[in-house]
């Protein structure tokens, strides 16, 4: 019971993510037009329609980003769904999931992402909570992976091969 309990609450994270997004981007639609400061010279919002990928790589072309977002989406859980993982590298994915879920929803339905967080100390991209929880599920799963915190593949009878389980 409890590992059903564990296994259908780590759903939960992609289900805020998604939440906390469309929240987010509906609140976005009201930031003046000028922006909006939040931390003078360090944080401001400002709302923009980006019709691409990450820095507005392939603008205009919302379907097809979709397209491979949804692809990209299913191939993971084909592949993943026979590997062991550890807590650290579950939760990176169910956050990348998460904000990738949350942009495919917009491109397939308006045609763009809004953007709306803007750091101010920088010329940088203006990005949303889909894309925060991206980054960051990102860099957890490659800090998982990278300091060894995955345990192998599971076996045809869905059962680890890994000598020490937990």
């Amino acid at each position: 019971m409890n590992r059903l309990f564990r296994k259908a609450g780590i759903w939960l994270i992609p289900a805020f993510v998604l939440a906390a997004d469309r929240v987010t981007k509906a609140l976005a639609a009201n930031i003046p037009p000028e922006g909006e400061t939040l931390l003078p010279g360090i944080l401001g919002l400002r709302y923009t329609q980006n019709t691409g990928a990450a820095f507005s790589m392939l603008s205009g072309h919302p379907w097809l980003l979709g397209v491979l977002s949804l692809a990209v989406i299913v191939a993971a859980f084909l592949v993943l769904r026979k590997k062991r993982l550890s807590a650290l590298t579950t939760v990176g994915l169910m956050m990348m999931l998460g904000g990738a879920l949350g942009n495919m929803i917009d491109r397939f339905f308006t045609g763009y992402v809004p953007d709306m967080i803007e750091f101010l100390f920088v010329h940088f991209a203006i990005f949303n909570v889909a894309d925060t929880f991206l980054c960051v599920g990102c860099a957890l799963t490659a800090l998982s992976l990278l300091t060894g915190g995955d345990k192998g593949e599971k076996s045809n009878d869905g059962t680890s091969n890994d000598p020490d389980p937990e």
